[in-house]
């Protein structure tokens, strides 16, 4: 009763965060991408029930297992979970992470060919709000965490700017050498055409000359 409880509290706050979903079929895994940058702690829950709900089995043995791959293509974490759960991890490195889920579900826990929807909510920064946390705290508490998760938004923004600069740079040096290498490449073809030209102006003249027609 304590964990379907807790399953509820949790498919509520997924639903009125709008958070996303996607499905999933029987042993099938599929993946996400954040761009995270280094440092950045990252909080996520997640929530597995079927499309049409009638029906459906509600198996202890039904769980997802969780993946979290690093911009090195490095595991960072694999992690068993139930049908509802929450996963945290802290980015070692900036760039793209990949968040893949795959489902345990067999025709012995749901009907044989019936998809899963899987609820997703991704969080950024130190203090994500956990959806099973009763909210009672006075008013001075809740300004005061609001404010500390203002703040932990603004540095995540604040390392998001650095890492799109460092980006930025990447490219701009990136354009910067192949300009030059089309420049430099535009000049050589010239000097090609050039040469061949005079060459050929050459061949002719001394051509003319030979047959004595100039």
């Amino acid at each position: 009763m304590c964990l379907r409880g807790v399953g509820v509290l949790l498919q509520c706050y997924l639903m009125s965060a709008a958070a996303m979903y996607f499905d999933l079929g029987e042993q099938e895994e599929k993946c996400i991408i954040e761009e995270i940058p280094v440092d950045v702690l990252v909080t996520s829950y997640f929530l597995l029930e079927p499309w049409d709900v009638k029906g459906f089995s509600h198996s202890p043995h039904l769980g997802v297992t969780v993946k979290v791959i690093d911009p090195n293509h490095e595991v960072q974490m694999s992690k068993r979970f139930g049908r509802a759960g929450k996963f945290t991890f802290t980015a070692h490195a900036s760039g793209q992470h990949y968040l893949c889920f795959q489902t345990n579900s067999t025709r012995f826990a749901v009907f044989a060919g019936e998809r899963l929807k899987l609820h997703l909510d991704v969080q950024m920064g130190e203090h994500s709000t956990d959806p099973s946390t009763e909210k009672t705290k006075e008013n001075m508490e809740t300004l005061e965490n609001s404010l500390s998760h203002m703040i932990d938004q603004m540095m995540y923004i604040a390392r998001k700017q650095e890492y799109q600069r460092e980006k930025e740079e990447v490219f701009r040096q990136i354009s910067e050498e192949t300009n030059s290498k089309v420049l430099w490449w535009a000049a050589v073809q010239t000097c090609v055409l050039l040469s061949v030209g005079f060459w050929q102006m050459k061949r002719l003249k001394d051509f003319f000359i030979a047959k004595k027609l100039v």
